[in-house]
């Protein structure tokens, strides 16, 4: 019984100094705590000082000549030479012919007709002698000076009623204005520049048969050009005819002065935009080339303007209080492709200039001088 109970305490006393020995083990192998000492971040920071800001809002546009005419063919016929070559980029004085179509057999078909009109005419000049002896030399004349290879003159005034029935009895009214019909006809053989320009593209080259209704080209004015531009709808009540636009070249930076010359009144439902048409001129534009616009839509008041990037999602931005950062909310009216002008901020407030990676509430900062 004896030799039991000491075997009992042998076996207790072996397990606490196990448990002993393993936890002076595991002791021994922990790495002792380091203090890390707190790091302060180095800021740069601005001093906010409200004021006035424009409101520039940008936009891109595609130029298209003021004037611009597409060339089509009203009559059929094989194009010839008239003295330069029917090219893009081929240069016209106003009035200068563009191109010719043969009209030698259309011609001939008009020279016929006014000779038919000027015997009709002849044949009654009898008849007006005897029946209208007062009449009779206005009408004489008309026929001594009819030429059938100039443009057909205007008849002679009507004196009465019994003058004008006879004359449009015998035919010679519809006859006349048959001859008139065809000579407007055989002068669209050539069309002529409507103004001082240049041809942009040709369909069609010399000695090529043109259709009726073919297309042959474009021709359009150089220097004078137009720009549409789309904004935001609720920037409408700030367009008017006349208002100021900076345009600036993608490829060149070069810089050009315009004005709004027309306003859409209707809003695109799809985009809810409001379109607007800008005039410029310059020799160095081309049609078609792509421009950037900045407009002064209006002016902002007690507003400052910062690094987009600065703005937080939460529309609030870093301030600098005691070495410390704080949360502040803003109001954002307005973003540009790198800033955003922003109200909201006291004078004299200093925020982050530039953006903090990691950045929280309360971290403690050092001030930079920039």
């Amino acid at each position: 019984m004896k030799r039991s109970v000491l075997l009992s305490l042998l076996g207790v006393v072996a397990i606490a100094l196990a448990v002993f020995l393993a936890n002076q083990l595991v002791s021994s192998n922990k790495t002792p705590q380091v203090a890390v000492p707190k790091t302060v971040k180095s800021v740069f920071v601005a001093q906010a000082s409200n004021k006035s800001i424009p409101l520039m809002v940008s936009a891109n546009g595609r130029l298209v000549s003021q004037k611009r005419v597409d060339l089509f063919s009203e009559v059929q016929g094989v194009l010839q030479f008239t003295g330069k070559s029917f090219r893009s980029g081929q240069i016209y004085r106003q009035g200068e012919p563009i191109l010719k179509l043969d009209a030698a057999e259309f011609a001939a078909s008009v020279r016929s007709a006014k000779s038919n009109f000027l015997n009709i005419l002849s044949t009654a000049l009898a008849d007006i002698q005897l029946d209208y002896p007062e009449v009779y030399i206005k009408w004489e004349t008309y026929v001594k000076n009819y030429d059938i290879e100039a443009p057909t003159p205007e008849l002679p005034g009507f004196d009465s009623e019994k003058e004008r029935f006879f004359i449009s009895g015998r035919g010679i009214l519809n006859t006349y204005y048959n001859v008139l019909n065809l000579e407007a006809r055989l002068e669209k053989f050539e069309i002529t520049a409507p103004f001082d320009g240049a041809l942009a593209t040709t369909t069609v080259t010399e000695g090529s048969l043109v259709r009726s209704g073919q297309s042959l080209g474009t021709f359009i004015e150089q220097g004078t050009f137009e720009m549409p531009i789309s904004v935001a709808a609720s920037y409408a009540e700030f367009l008017r005819i006349g208002k100021p636009v900076t345009l600036t070249s993608l490829e060149t930076q070069n810089r050009y002065q315009a004005e709004v010359i027309r306003i859409n009144p209707a809003i695109d439902n799809a985009t809810q935009t409001i379109e607007f048409t800008v005039a410029v001129s310059s020799t160095d534009l081309r049609q078609g080339q792509y421009l950037s616009a900045e407009i002064e839509m209006q002016t902002i008041p007690n507003a400052i303007e910062i690094d987009r990037s600065l703005v937080l999602d939460s529309q609030e931005i870093f301030v600098v209080r005691d070495e410390k950062l704080e949360l502040l909310p803003i109001q954002v009216i307005h973003y540009t492709d790198n800033t955003a002008v922003i109200q909201g901020i006291s004078d004299g407030e200093q925020y982050l200039a530039k953006a903090l990676p990691g950045a929280f509430k309360n971290q403690p900062v050092k001030i930079l001088a920039d």
